[in-house]
């Protein structure tokens, strides 16, 4: 396939903030992008040269966009597969539907993940209620994660005995789930990996990520772990990305347990919040990498400029300091922007919601130890509290 010249159209599904990047990113090398997303107030849809409103399933739309578009990608992973078969059709689309089928259903990708001869927490398939009768006591504690459809933490319970496990089951409406070790983490880390098409690939450094209520709260860049278990997790990501023989940008997720135990938790096939801080501390971001594979281009230099910290912004801060008022009260953003090196990045949603992903704030400085000292000075500004 030849380079899409500037000036090109460039095809989106999906209207969140990770699409609202991927425009900023594609309009910065000189590209159009059309967004198709059912909402008419999206942060993508308000910052892309278009938007067809319409169901990712509509064929009429799915056909529009792709006579337009010399190629197209999607901005998460719950698009269904469906859409990228018919719209492949009609315009390149990366990645693939194969792959993103994969990432959509926590059976398949478990499967997947171990085939690739990747190790992966201890975990029995619950498809059916006699299936608990094959659980090992030794699983428990454990978190039932629901097959499709999961993120954020959303369909997934703790429970520690097998009927806790089977209430839960039938809490989450009885549909294929995964139960799952519930482990002692020394860290959580995540590697974005990028392919094109021919086969040329990069990693970004590792980030070493804190999680609350299911949602990432924040990340370190570079993370501190030592090399060997950063090289292992650069390998296998870009393991996972060539048996799948996958094209974007990807997100595989890691446990770090004692012992140097490294574990595949799960993969994004896109670009991930995590991967946030590249728009400001790496040479190239996330996001200019996923405009280069889909445009055929070369791939941009991933070296780190700067060490960073990274800070999601939840709708919850609008009402920490609402004294008793429930309307929401914007955070104060001048005394986040006072102190050196925070750089914010709003999404452009209209409506502050608990746990709704609203931006992000990402800390640079000459070294880790500033940079995670200005992220303590932001969080105490926006009242987040922060892992010790």
């Amino acid at each position: 396939m030849e380079a899409i010249a500037p000036g090109s159209w460039l095809g989106l599904l999906g209207g969140g903030q990770l699409g609202r990047m991927f425009c900023m990113a594609a309009q910065s090398l000189g590209y159009k992008v059309c967004v198709l997303d059912p909402g008419r107030d999206s942060p993508a849809g308000a910052v892309a040269d278009d938007h067809i409103a319409a169901d990712y399933l509509d064929e009429g739309a799915l056909a529009e966009l792709g006579r337009r578009c010399r190629a197209a990608t999607t901005e998460f992973e719950n698009v269904p597969a469906a859409a990228l078969t018919f719209l492949a059709q009609h315009c390149s689309v990366s990645p693939d539907a194969a792959s993103v089928a994969i990432a959509q259903d926590r059976i398949a990708e478990k499967r997947f993940v171990a085939a690739c001869g990747l190790e992966v927490a201890p975990h029995i398939v619950i498809e059916r209620e006699a299936d608990f009768d094959r659980v090992d006591a030794q699983l428990f504690p454990a978190i039932l994660k629901s097959a499709r459809l999961g993120y954020d933490g959303k369909g997934q319970q703790r429970v520690d005995t097998a009927a806790e496990a089977r209430n839960a089951w039938s809490e989450i409406g009885r549909v294929p789930c995964v139960l799952e070790k519930r482990l002692v983490l020394r860290q959580e880390v995540s590697v974005i990996a990028c392919r094109t098409r021919s086969g040329m690939t990069a990693t970004f450094p590792l980030a070493e990520n804190e999680h609350r209520g299911g949602i990432l709260a924040s990340s370190i860049i570079p993370a501190r772990v030592d090399a060997q278990i950063a090289q292992r997790a650069r390998d296998a990501a870009l393991a996972i990305a060539q048996q799948m023989n996958y094209v974007g940008v990807l997100c595989t997720e890691f446990f770090v347990l004692d012992g140097d135990v490294l574990l595949v938790n799960e993969i994004a096939p896109r670009p991930h919040n995590s991967g946030h801080y590249t728009i400001d501390a790496t040479v190239t971001s996330q996001f200019e990498q996923q405009v280069r594979v889909m445009a055929n281009l070369p791939l941009g230099e991933t070296v780190q400029t700067m060490p960073a910290v990274m800070l999601n912004v939840l709708g919850d801060l609008w009402f920490k300091n609402a004294a008793g008022n429930p309307e929401p009260r914007e955070p104060d953003w001048p005394a986040v922007l006072a102190i050196p090196g925070a750089k914010l990045h709003l999404y452009g949603k209209s409506e502050a919601r608990r746990s709704r992903k609203m931006g992000h704030v990402t800390c640079v400085a000459s070294t880790l130890t500033e940079a995670n000292a200005r992220a303590e000075r932001v969080a105490h500004v926006l009242g987040i509290i922060r892992a010790k």
